[in-house]
């Protein structure tokens, strides 16, 4: 990954998890249309912060592969801690919807403590970011591992997924539709049930999706 002032740029040569194995190679090419200072504390000791960098981008894609090619609108942003997310959080959803004036992300979590973060932020164009009021917690169909969803929608509004990205036992990310305050948007999804990511059953599961290598170091 480099940054060239203006655009993350993204070289990939991979080789893709079981049970579909395969190389992926290509470029990845982010432009923000503006570059944020944001941080949000997700705990009040700051063990975990999101860091949202850019939450409105173009994006164009180009892998080595037939259809691969796309862009479009996306975002780029990452999150940091000093303790493992099982140990702060139970469970977490997190949404990022485009609407006309930038985007809104939401974070919603219930952590170890019985405490909740309940925090909706707006982007206009410029990145400029405001803690904004959003409609109640929504629930709506679980994935096909079961996991829990839910996503801010107005009242009689009830979210519904549009595209599944990726589903796993304790996680699911997704396209989805949903109303904010009176405008319907589309975005990118994901809720992470860290009590079923901590079990002695899900957790030798990762080796197999996210192998460790020797020559790596953390």
């Amino acid at each position: 990954m480099h940054w060239t002032g203006g655009e993350l740029v993204i070289d990939i040569h991979e080789i893709s998890s079981p049970p579909l194995i395969s190389r992926v190679r290509g470029q990845i090419t982010v432009t923000p249309h503006a570059v944020t200072s944001v941080e949000l504390p997700l705990t009040p000791d700051g063990t975990h912060i999101w860091r949202p960098f850019a939450p409105s981008s173009d994006i164009a894609v180009d892998l080595e592969a037939k259809g691969w090619q796309w862009s479009g609108h996306g975002y780029f942003d990452a999150n940091f801690g000093t303790r493992a997310l099982e140990q702060d959080f139970s469970f977490w959803t997190w949404g990022r919807y485009p609407t006309k004036s930038g985007a809104t992300c939401i974070y919603d979590a219930v952590r170890r403590d019985g405490t909740t973060l309940d925090t909706a932020i707006a982007f206009d164009a410029d990145g400029n970011a405001q803690k904004v009021d959003a409609p109640p917690r929504t629930r709506f169909k679980r994935s096909l591992w079961q996991v829990k969803r839910e996503t801010r929608a107005d009242r009689g509004v009830m979210p519904k997924q549009v595209l599944n990205m990726l589903d796993a036992p304790f996680y699911s990310r997704s396209a989805v539709q949903t109303q904010l305050n009176g405008e319907m948007v589309t975005g990118v999804h994901e809720a992470l049930d860290l009590n079923r990511f901590r079990s002695s059953l899900i957790k030798p599961m990762l080796a197999m999706r996210v192998p460790r290598r020797r020559s790596w170091t953390m």
